[in-house]
């Protein structure tokens, strides 16, 4: 086989490359390592800034999105039961959109032209330092395909980070020694925007996925099992860590999906070894507390997309060239957005009682500055690419 472009991944990042390089006339072939329906039943998180919303509608996949997600134009902060809304719209003049990431994939699928090898087994990069080549195994046969490049965007577990020779990758990383226990339910979300909350218990948030399905999480310690969690313990948790109104409003019934995500930082750098390229959580992972994965992903492959499309319309090569050094001008600063809200929202036990000190500082100070919530509101509803 041969095309253009080979992306490993089908989740939304490499999906989403697949579509505009469809658009442009690119050939291109995805491969998944896993099966459509796995893929499709991932739960992830769905807050869009503009940007990505931006980007459904330029891949035509928008259609969806426009009837079905929920617009906020702004959020909530909480601190032992202190609120503070920050105002999106009054603030910046943008907002962002609630729409799951599911469902982003779902779009993409559906409206994907080229080819998906879903259960590509062995997926391995050959000579992407010369004239590149991808192999895999299908039904027990082994399959080559030739290409002019290849993007990684097979996550942060996938084979295209690891093919990188050690000594030609830098890596930074953060753990932290917590997670977090999310349930999802089949109930009204408990406010019509997210609630982030600060709590001597640990950190909580409410969010939500339509106006019928709600996604609820706590803070837990690293080493903390699913299984020790009942339903009943997470919605009393949780109510103590709103305020009295919230917890008061909040409806309960029993999870569908419960899981333990951990938290990190992480960046590789560069994103570019001659003709592969890393993108999405390939390339960087981020805490989910400033809702930047998905949209860094999607930012990601809409300059890598821009760059292809310019080099074969234009035989220009500057858009390549440059992909790693303004992508990762991007990334860290959204790194530093969601190290910065994990820091305010999270209890560190580390810190001690001047580190609470310190939080509650900094969201008064909040409460008291427009220009602070300025910030706040620019970060997170999407800084430009």
């Amino acid at each position: 086989m041969r095309t253009q472009i080979a992306i490993i991944g089908a989740g939304p990042a490499g999906l989403m490359l697949g579509r505009l390089l469809d658009l442009a006339g690119i050939d291109n072939v995805i491969l998944e390592r896993k099966s459509a329906d796995y893929v499709l039943g991932r739960i992830r998180a769905g807050v869009l800034e503009q940007g990505s919303v931006d980007l459904m509608e330029r891949a035509q996949v928008a259609e969806r999105l426009k009837a079905e997600g929920l617009v906020h134009h702004g959020t909530d902060l909480s601190f032992d039961g202190d609120r503070l809304r920050i105002d999106f719209t009054g603030l910046v003049g943008r907002q962002v959109t609630v729409y799951g990431q599911t469902e982003v994939t779902r779009d993409l699928m559906a409206a994907r032209q080229g080819q998906v090898i879903y259960e590509a087994e062995d997926v391995a990069l050959h000579d992407f330092d010369g004239k590149p080549w991808v192999s895999w195994v299908k039904n027990g046969t082994t399959h080559r395909l030739d290409c002019d490049y290849i993007a990684g965007c097979d996550g942060y577990h996938g084979i295209s980070r690891a093919s990188v020779p050690a000594d030609a990758l830098t890596t930074f990383e953060r753990i932290y020694p917590f997670g977090w226990l999310g349930v999802l339910v089949d109930k009204p979300p408990v406010a019509h925007e997210l609630i982030y909350a600060h709590h001597e218990r640990g950190f909580a948030l409410c969010s939500q996925r339509s106006m019928t399905r709600s996604r609820y999480y706590v803070q837990v310690p690293t080493e903390e099992k699913v299984e020790n969690w009942s339903d009943e313990r997470f919605w009393d948790e949780l109510r103590q860590r709103l305020n009295a109104e919230t917890a008061e409003a909040l409806q309960t019934g029993p999870s569908i999906e419960k899981s333990i995500a951990p938290l990190r930082s992480f960046v590789a750098e560069p994103l570019r070894f001659d003709r592969l390229f890393l993108a999405g959580d390939a390339a960087h992972i981020v805490p989910p507390t400033g809702a930047k994965g998905l949209n860094l992903a999607m930012s990601d492959v809409g300059m890598l997309a821009d760059a292809f499309i310019e080099l074969y319309a234009e035989k220009s090569v500057a858009g390549i060239d440059n992909y790693s050094l303004r992508a990762l001008s991007r990334i860290w600063k959204a790194e530093r957005f969601s190290w910065w809200m994990t820091s305010l929202l999270h209890t560190f036990p580390e810190t001690g009682p001047f580190g609470r000190r310190i939080q509650r500082a900094e969201f008064d100070y909040l409460g008291s500055s427009r220009a602070a919530q300025q910030v706040l509101a620019e970060n997170y509803v999407g800084l430009p690419s």
